[in-house]
């Protein structure tokens, strides 16, 4: 059986449809909740991989949320010096970016709603995304991004969409980071219409009562969705 650690920095965010995956796979699964002061454990070499989720929070606001500080250099035991397979979605696309030299700025405009995906010519030899289309529409809910990645030894872009270059990398061949959110399920959009962070973004981006619309559209592509998360879990359980 194998061992996963879940880093989540709020409750509803898991790893939804692949967590429903990997409970049905059998895999052991380690949740530590950051925000409720659960502690990353220090023999990190037991676990065979390592998830990390999104947050209402951003990577620098390490004041505010003090457990940032070591949630990074256990991200970077685990992914630089142990050289174990990570795979960060949103907030943790930003920290494995930042973790390795990159920088994390707010984005010119926050890019919020089902958008479309473009992949690189680099996914056809890559090893979790080479029998994705080109093209893919996923969830995004995200008003920072990673950014001064191009100058990162063993760094590989997958892909970007119009907004955000870095939706999809590679740290080596390993660790990487996806942006946008295609693990969810049909009850992911309302239940993060209640916090109040993402609430307001959405307003912001979209207007208000635009969560009942998002969701409708949400749930117009969940099939999609699940269907590109069993590939890519199956394919990262050959890394494991």
């Amino acid at each position: 059986m194998k061992n996963i650690i879940v880093l989540q920095h709020i409750k509803i965010e898991d790893p939804g449809y692949i967590k429903d995956l990997m409970i049905s796979d059998g895999i052991n699964l380690t949740t530590i909740e950051l925000d409720e002061g659960e502690k990353i454990p220090k023999d990190l070499d037991r676990f065979d991989a390592m998830f990390c989720m999104g947050g209402p929070m951003d990577t620098w606001m390490e004041n505010e949320y003090p457990w940032l500080i070591e949630e990074k250099k256990k991200i970077k035991e685990f992914v630089i010096d142990l050289k174990k397979p990570y795979l960060g979605f949103c907030l943790g696309c930003q920290l494995l970016g930042e973790v390795i030299g990159g920088k994390v700025v707010k984005s010119s405009k926050p890019e919020i709603g089902m958008l479309d995906i473009d992949f690189l010519e680099n996914k056809k030899k890559d090893q979790l995304f080479s029998t994705f289309p080109d093209k893919i529409k996923s969830l995004q809910w995200h008003s920072y991004e990673v950014q001064n990645l191009e100058n990162i030894k063993s760094v590989t872009l997958i892909a970007s969409s119009p907004k955000t270059k870095y939706q999809i990398f590679k740290f080596q061949e390993h660790a990487y980071g996806i942006q946008f959110h295609i693990e969810i399920k049909d009850t992911t959009v309302s239940d993060w219409g209640c916090v109040p962070e993402y609430k307001s973004a959405l307003e912001s981006q979209l207007g208000k009562g635009a969560l009942a619309k998002f969701d409708n559209d949400a749930k117009i592509n969940m099939s999609s969705m699940n269907k590109y998360s069993t590939i890519l879990y199956d394919n990262f359980k050959k890394l494991v």
